[in-house]
């Protein structure tokens, strides 16, 4: 099959959500879902690949201030997967990356292992680390009250997403389901 890389146009927001969503279902941001595209990218750096029925299969937005280029979503639909989209979306994301003045471009990612993978095989390198953590009243109820310290006055947490320092790994995975250890991958443009 035969994919086309190009720039993402607002007609493609549907389409967009209906890649990404799948794509993340099996990751560590299974709910990270979105009910609209964020419009957070620089022009330009927004791509998309197509197949030969220009079906949009895999996505890359990117931001870039000053001389960082930051991938803000990248995603390819399980269907499509393995099949080396991400990779060209990558190359075209540092190609334009480094004609809109960046020298760098970076990705923050969470703990899964294909993911991971992923950047590793593409020549990012690994540096800073923190957490992400949930505390979800219906993962267990005693969690979101774990997480603060004093709530309002006719408040109750329900369900709270934190950062927190990595020297404090071990402690919070004791205390709560969900713990991720969110990254940073970079590379030259």
């Amino acid at each position: 099959m035969n994919y086309t890389v190009r720039e993402y146009t607002p007609a493609d927001e549907t389409a967009w959500l209906h890649c990404r969503v799948p794509a993340f279902l099996n990751t560590a941001y299974f709910d990270d879902v979105l009910r609209a595209r964020p419009s957070t990218s620089a022009p330009g750096l927004d791509l998309v690949a197509v197949d030969e029925h220009d079906r949009l299969v895999g996505i890359i937005d990117t931001s870039v201030e000053g001389d960082l280029a930051t991938i803000d979503t990248v995603a390819v639909h399980p269907d499509h997967q393995h099949r080396g989209i991400g990779r060209r979306l990558l190359e075209e994301t540092r190609s334009r990356a480094r004609a809109a003045g960046a020298s760098t471009l970076d990705a923050w990612t969470r703990d899964d292992a294909d993911t991971l993978a992923w950047y590793r095989a593409m020549g990012f390198a690994e540096s800073d680390h923190y957490l992400h953590v949930y505390a979800n009243y219906y993962t267990s109820s005693g969690e979101p009250g774990r997480a603060v310290e004093a709530p309002r006055p006719g408040l109750r947490p329900v369900a709270l997403f934190l950062h927190a320092k990595l020297a404090d790994e071990e402690r919070l995975r004791g205390e709560f389901a969900r713990v991720h250890v969110c990254r940073r991958f970079s590379m030259a443009v």
